[in-house]
């Protein structure tokens, strides 16, 4: 189930995984492999995890990885994740082969393992998985990094298709859409590279998802809270991005963490002392200091209609 000792160094290094990082996940492998519970519970955790492959699933639905890494021993609960990820990693190639993934999208989404372990160092100072239950997409073929976005195969809920509707999209409980996400670690959030993501992303489900017919990409992120163009240039490419979608309305309860997370990588850290390096720091700092709150915002916008049609070859 689980590559040996050698090999898994070499395929946690393919999936990204920093390299301060691989040695503990080695080292512990022999303490999981020796523990018939616990290597039960990953067999458990992949044999879930890969059924119905492919599924579009609720994110309440199927594996809860968090849930059930909950029940690993202790000493293994902040890695096992990874473990998970790692045997279930045959069946998700296997997955993305039959559906013709060029191998290059198959490798780039995989190795956000790697960055989810990135984004936990960065946040602890030590060897981790920060959000297990994200990962779940990737592995169950739900979610492809494109470019420079992540695009996520998705049926609108009850909320978000009101919401939406409301901004003017033919929307109701189950249609299909592409759920954008911004991925860390990837440079800036320019209009060249979002082109070049949604082109992508047009393609690639028209070829490898014929049978499913997208025509609309959603987000729903702090990113697109209409607060931030009091605070930013208007050619900045955080307000060019908003500019791409029809904005839908906002949540009513304020989500100040979520900025702040993102902006400087911990989401507990105290407002008083945030930095004001960046015009971003600056307006999600200053904009806290001064009794605001921020908001998760919603938006939409057209697939191109040549996104719609798988291309020649």
């Amino acid at each position: 189930m689980l590559p040996d000792t050698d090999e898994l160094a070499e395929v946690l290094l393919d999936l990204a995984v920093p390299h301060e990082d691989i040695n503990a996940l080695v080292a512990q492998r022999r303490t999981l492999t020796a523990d018939a519970g616990a290597m039960r519970l990953v067999a458990e955790c992949v044999e879930a995890l890969v059924r119905d492959m492919g599924e579009i699933v609720e994110y309440g639905d199927g594996l809860q990885l968090i849930a059930r890494t909950a029940e690993a021993p202790a000493a293994l609960r902040r890695i096992f994740p990874a473990y998970v990820f790692v045997a279930a990693l045959p069946h998700t190639r296997a997955y993305h082969r039959a559906r013709g993934v060029p191998a290059d999208v198959s490798r780039r989404t995989l190795t956000d393992l790697g960055r989810n372990m990135a984004v936990h160092r960065r946040r602890h100072g030590t060897t981790g998985v920060q959000s297990p239950q994200w990962l779940v997409l990737h592995l169950r073929g739900e979610l492809y990094q494109l470019g420079r976005l992540h695009f996520q195969r998705a049926r609108l809920w009850s909320g978000a298709a009101r919401g939406l509707a409301a901004a003017g999209m033919t929307a109701t409980t189950g249609t299909l859409c592409l759920d954008l996400h911004i991925p860390d670690f990837l440079g800036p959030l320019t209009p060249a590279a979002c082109d070049r993501s949604v082109a992508l992303a047009g393609e690639f489900f028209a070829k490898h998802y014929p049978e499913e017919e997208y025509r609309s990409v959603m987000c729903h992120s702090w990113l697109l809270d209409p607060q931030l163009k009091r605070y930013l240039p208007a050619d900045s490419n955080i307000v060019r991005f908003q500019e791409r979608f029809r904005i839908a309305p906002r949540d009513v309860e304020s989500a100040d963490t979520e900025p702040v997370q993102f902006v400087f990588g911990d989401p507990e850290l105290p407002v008083a002392g945030l930095p004001r390096r960046t015009s971003v720091e600056r307006a999600v700092g200053d904009h806290l200091r001064s009794g605001g709150h921020w908001y998760i915002g919603h938006g939409w916008f057209p697939l191109p209609e040549e996104g719609l049609r798988p291309s020649n070859g």
